[in-house]
């Protein structure tokens, strides 16, 4: 058994790299919802709540600890706890977030209204645009792995020389790595989250009333500043924001990125292929917790987004029997998993001697 309860079925790293099958599937999305046990879909107000309260109970935990007893420690010793603080808290906030961005798939509740509320309230406290972010990724939920329509983790093409010989080497794999971790989700958030907005005006307002409370957040900051200083102000809000900005990209990077999955142009791509070509992964027990296990649950979280996370595991060896070799799970250490895939996954391009060549595989 894995670390998070699931089976292991990657047993070394020829499986792990072994491609998947890119043919149309053999099986519709009703098939695999027909295996799911209808419970599965049952949104619990109750179980929700209790993940959201649980993330907030940690959340001030950490956070009280930090800032009464780290102070008190030797200097030494404050070398250790502050960095354990940022990575603990960093966590923390990323499992957070997903709940948050459960609320933006109404699979927190049956009731949509609190779902909103709770989501702007979750995404807003990480500085991230709720309503925003919310209509910009029902576009990558629609076409993932597009290479035309996709919104995120687009892979370059070989054509692109910059990326495909220019970077290609060890310094420029580690200058997209550093940029990736450090950078990657403020630029998501600024370039990537403008919104496909259907209902102009109702949408609209949702997108402002994200950026009111962005700014009241950012007002909160300003005090907390002026209250804790600037360096305390940091280490116990800033620094952890960082660090949760990092693993975002990180996670999210590994459940879209992998060599062994294929990406697909507009002449073989459809929903269906899109949805399955992502990874789920496991990264042990304290992170996979902190998750929610949504790390190891992604592929089902494509396949039916509505599905709350307390019954992705269910849901997921459910349809397993059906998915078979389509199903892609790697179990590969999380920084191990993300400087290898880094090095592996340069640009992507079609095999040379294959006759689909709207099927993209990752070189490097």
């Amino acid at each position: 058994m894995g670390a998070g309860g699931q089976m292991n079925v990657s047993s070394n790293e020829t499986d792990i790299l072994e491609r998947v099958p890119v043919f149309k599937p053999p099986f519709r999305i009703a098939d695999l919802k027909k295996r799911i046990p209808p419970h599965c879909f049952e949104r619990s107000l109750v179980r929700s709540l209790g993940s959201f309260f649980r993330d907030l109970f940690v959340i001030y935990s950490l956070y009280y600890l930090a800032s009464n007893y780290i102070p008190l420690l030797p200097q030494s010793l404050s070398y250790v706890a502050w960095p354990l603080y940022w990575l603990a808290q960093g966590s923390i906030l990323m499992g957070f977030w997903i709940l948050g961005h459960e609320c933006g798939h109404n699979a927190f509740s049956e009731y949509r209204w609190l779902d909103d509320a709770l989501g702007l309230f979750i995404h807003s406290v990480t500085l991230t645009p709720y309503f925003t972010f919310k209509y910009s990724h029902r576009n990558h939920h629609a076409h993932t792995n597009s290479l035309e329509w996709d919104e995120v983790y687009i892979p370059k093409l070989k054509s692109d020389t910059f990326f495909s010989e220019f970077m290609n080497n060890g310094p420029g794999n580690v200058f997209i790595l550093i940029i990736r971790v450090t950078l990657g989700h403020p630029l998501y958030m600024i370039f990537n989250t403008l919104g496909i907005f259907n209902d102009h005006d109702r949408e609209l307002r949702h997108v402002v009333l994200s950026d009111v409370a962005i700014v009241a957040v950012l007002y909160a900051l300003y005090h907390l500043f002026v209250t804790e200083g600037v360096k305390m102000a940091a280490f116990l809000y800033g620094i952890p924001l960082f660090t949760f900005s990092g693993i975002f990209i990180i996670v999210t990077y590994l459940n879209h990125a992998h060599p062994a999955v294929a990406h697909y142009d507009s002449t073989e791509w459809n929903w269906l292929r899109g949805a399955l070509a992502t990874i789920d992964r496991d990264y042990g027990m304290f992170l996979n917790w902190a998750f929610h296990h949504s790390n190891q649950n992604h592929v089902i979280h494509h396949l039916f987004p509505m599905l709350p996370h307390y019954h992705a595991f269910e849901a997921t060896e459910a349809v397993k029997p059906i998915i078979g070799d389509y199903y892609k799970y790697d179990d590969t250490p999380i920084l191990k998993a993300m400087w290898r895939d880094t090095m592996e996954c340069i640009y992507v391009a079609p095999d040379e001697n294959s006759e689909n060549k709207g099927i993209y595989w990752y070189f490097k």
